[in-house]
């Protein structure tokens, strides 16, 4: 299992140990949501800029957003054979304006938007209030492991 992160901006600096508990709580979930040892995912770290083009080309909203999840997963893959399940996006600027907003440290809010990625590669939607409570409860349990 491997959660691969990626900072790609320049705006702030990410300590190694962020780099690490995203990771770490990035294959949790994927052990506790039962996937194989050999699925992937990327994490890539962004600045409001290059989320805002990636939402505007996906999405058609001219606007910067927290997370972006997209979903590279082949149902067609042979047994034992690596298992790319896709990219999570997270704009760092969106973490530290809404880690101030909600209250929250740094590294919970960042935590929680890799995580909140992660469960919508794995099909996970937040369409109703029931799908939104379970995912929320997904993302707490591992934050609560990593006391966060």
């Amino acid at each position: 299992m491997a959660v691969l992160v990626a900072d790609i901006q320049e705006k702030i600096v990410i300590p190694e140990n962020i780099i690490s508990l995203l990771e770490e709580s990035g294959n949790l979930l994927l052990r506790l949501e039962g996937q194989p040892q050999e699925c992937e995912v990327s994490v890539i770290l962004v600045d409001n800029s290059y989320i805002r083009e990636l939402n505007l080309t996906y999405r058609g909203e001219d606007r910067p957003t927290d997370v972006l999840a997209f979903n590279l997963a082949d149902e067609f893959v042979e047994p034992d054979a690596e298992r790319i399940l896709g990219d999570v996006v997270v704009s760092v600027e969106k973490v530290q304006e809404q880690a101030c907003t909600y209250g929250h440290s740094f590294a919970r809010e960042i935590t929680f938007l890799t995580l909140h990625g992660i469960l919508h590669l794995l099909g996970y939607e937040h369409e109703t209030i029931d799908a939104e409570q379970e995912m929320l409860e997904k993302k707490e349990l591992v934050l609560k492991k990593f006391e966060l």
